[in-house]
């Protein structure tokens, strides 16, 4: 079965530069292309995609409020937020909105190809440049009062508190285990019960969750 792809960019360069990959890459299959926010909701409802590839600045309806409704509506859809991180200042907005996956346009063509197939799986990914901005919009916000953080991260053991916390960091399950001298598979296995425990949906979720409960502070 391949993964059915709506691409959501008001620019057809890049629209057209992702059709052409994927025609390449038989797991992949474009079907939609939308050049609004409003369109790519619409399109998501009609034919039912697995991930959509979702601008940010378009006209009308943006990126963060179509992705708002997608995540919130009947359908599936994984929503990948591709975007040129230099000059959008949206990362916090799109990812809590839903984003399984935030990556950049000046990112090889082949690695965008593998954050969708990512997203599509159900995992979670931000380019590292993505992670510096989402740290930026962070140092900006007033910190929670600390008696409002404890409660949540109350019910996690010592362990999964520094697991978190590198994933916070931007840390890959590999580069966790070899922090922590533990297994890949241990990692992995923290991970799945922080998901559990905090309600996260993904990946992206304890990323911000690792923030805004102090246990990462912005740099």
């Amino acid at each position: 079965m391949s993964i059915r792809v709506v691409l959501a960019d008001d620019q057809p360069l890049v629209r057209s530069g992702l059709r052409v990959l994927m025609a390449d890459h038989p797991d992949l299959e474009v079907v939609g292309e939308a050049t609004t926010g409003d369109e790519a909701v619409r399109l998501t409802e009609e034919l039912a995609p697995d991930v959509v590839v979702m601008d940010i600045r378009m006209p009308g309806t943006d990126g963060i409020e179509a992705t708002r409704r997608i995540t919130a509506g009947p359908t599936a859809a994984r929503v990948l937020v591709l975007t040129t991180f230099d000059e959008d200042d949206h990362v916090y907005g799109a990812l809590r909105a839903g984003a399984g996956g935030f990556v950049v346009k000046d990112m090889a063509l082949d690695d965008i190809l593998g954050a969708i197939r990512v997203v599509a799986a159900g995992d979670a990914l931000i380019a590292p440049g993505v992670t510096r901005r989402l740290i930026a919009d962070f140092v900006g916000r007033p910190l929670t009062a600390p008696e409002r953080r404890v409660p949540r991260l109350a019910g996690i053991t010592e362990r999964e508190r520094e697991v978190l916390a590198l994933v916070g960091r931007g840390r890959s399950n590999t580069e966790i285990a070899e922090d922590l001298f533990i297994t890949v598979a241990t990692t992995k296995s923290h991970v799945s019960r922080l998901l559990t425990k905090l309600g996260a949906r993904d990946r992206v979720q304890l990323v911000i969750t690792a923030y805004e409960t102090g246990l990462v502070e912005p740099y």
